[in-house]
């Protein structure tokens, strides 16, 4: 991608604003339209959202989009929806034994809501607070209870099963530091506490050392910040087998969705992590060595999206996609949605220009501002881009808010228009999520508010 070194956060003041007032139309009309029997609304279909079975990992972020829209804007409506539809809604999510999705559905709406009592924009109630804080903390003992043991730690396991770990699992780690700031744990069998802390540290060092590449020669396409979406080990003696994919083209490419959730899980943990007192860390390895292996991550990450992205910062839906072949010198130039080859997907690019915000950010914090501003730019170029058409949906018929986003690929589940080759003009809940999160980050940077952090408040 080509970065815009000139471009300011102030720049992009009047394509918030927009952003906003059509983020809270979408919100409105699938509360109104949509059918709660059919389960979570996942990804749309001519403009309409519908359900996709395969596992309940997109309420949160229904839920939590309308907690997002409350919070830029002060509009309570938004809010007491967000805040009721937790309450009745979410119970299941706390306690689903089947999935590596907690730090997606119960920190976008317990978390946020927690927050946001923290930061002092919900009046203080005690009783709320403890709801919040009980949920976060029997979900991220139900995430780290999904666990597989590994000779040099463990992860949390896949859906797919025990022998694997997705780079996008780094997202969930939040809810498990969450409940460890919270004073709570994993009881054991026998009465062994296991600590929520080892198991979220732990997760995000296998991540790093498995699902991350840094051109060392691991295998023939090792490459400088190219991730595998799924890393497959043996479920007998926890060794590393091989790379793999769930969505992706191949174990040997990149998925960027995939990509995008390991540059944001990585920066946002380093800006946690940064916040704890060394001896916090006893009894695991030590807190400077920790934030030396993420930093590597993170910055490897961001580096690979920068150089694999189409000019304006908005990637196609794997790197490694073979009708990319046809599209002649396609990094050059911006990206083309409505190519007869190859998807772009936007979600990916929402969730990665957060990641390069909160890199840029927390490096210019330590003191590196000549990286820190590069990975910065980046994330204003990218945001800058999906805050205009053709990714901005400005239709008041159509429900999302972030064009081009595609969910699975190889399984063929994204609506193709009539007279199109390849899936174009939908939207994902996911995809919408983090559109909303990128843009309340920078609007509350633009406002001067407290710095946006899912621990916000924490003692």
């Amino acid at each position: 991608m080509i970065i815009d070194f000139h471009i300011k956060t102030s720049d992009l003041k009047d394509k918030l604003n927009r952003f906003w007032n059509l983020s809270g139309e979408k919100i409105i009309a699938i509360e109104r339209d949509y059918d709660t029997a059919h389960g979570a609304p996942v990804i749309t279909k001519k403009g309409k959202y519908s359900s996709r079975g395969w596992t309940e990992w997109t309420q949160g972020f229904q839920f939590g989009s309308a907690i997002l829209q409350f919070d830029a804007t002060g509009d309570e409506s938004f809010l007491e929806s967000g805040r009721q539809n937790t309450m009745i809604r979410m119970a299941p999510h706390i306690s689903h034994v089947g999935v590596h999705d907690h730090g997606f559905n119960n920190m976008s709406t317990y978390g946020n809501l927690h927050r946001l009592m923290n930061e002092g924009k919900l009046p203080f109630n005690a009783w709320e607070k403890d709801f919040y804080e009980l949920a976060m903390k029997a979900s991220g003992a139900v995430q780290a209870n999904r666990w597989s043991k590994i000779p040099d730690g463990g992860f949390i396991y896949s859906f797919n099963g025990p022998h694997s770990l997705f780079v996008d699992t780094i997202r969930s780690c939040r809810i498990l530091m969450m409940a460890h700031r919270l004073g709570h744990f994993l009881p054991g069998e026998n009465d062994r506490h296991i600590s929520l802390f080892q198991r979220a540290t732990d997760h995000l060092l296998a991540t790093a050392k498995y699902a991350v590449y840094y051109g060392e020669g691991r295998d023939s396409y090792d490459e400088w910040g190219r991730t595998a979406h799924e890393s497959i080990f043996n479920a007998n003696d926890g060794n590393y087998r091989c790379p793999n994919t769930q969505q992706g083209y191949s174990g040997f490419t990149t998925w960027t969705r995939g990509l995008a959730w390991a540059m944001l899980g990585f920066a946002e943990e380093l800006e946690y992590l940064d916040t704890l007192p060394a001896e916090d860390f006893a009894g695991s390895m030590a807190k400077e060595q920790i934030i030396e292996i993420l930093t590597l991550g993170a910055r490897a990450t961001c580096d690979f999206f920068i150089a694999h992205t189409p000019s304006d910062g908005i990637p196609y839906w794997d790197t490694g996609a073979p009708g990319l072949a046809h599209l002649i010198d396609y990094l050059s130039l911006p990206a083309d949605p409505f190519n007869d080859f190859e998807p772009v997907d936007s979600s990916a690019a929402a969730i990665g220009a957060q990641g390069l915000l909160r890199l840029g950010h927390y490096f210019k914090t330590q003191g590196k501002s000549d990286g820190g501003n590069r990975y910065w730019q980046a994330g204003l170029t990218v945001a800058s881009t999906l805050l205009e058409t053709p990714y901005l949906s400005t239709d008041p018929g159509h429900q999302g808010i972030l064009l081009h986003s595609v969910y699975h690929r190889p399984n063929g589940w994204d609506y193709i228009p009539e007279g199109y080759k390849v899936p174009c003009n939908e939207s994902s809940m996911w995809g919408d999520f983090h559109m909303r999160e990128t843009a309340l980050y920078l609007k509350r940077i633009l406002s001067g508010d407290v710095y946006y952090t899912f621990f916000n408040g924490l003692r």
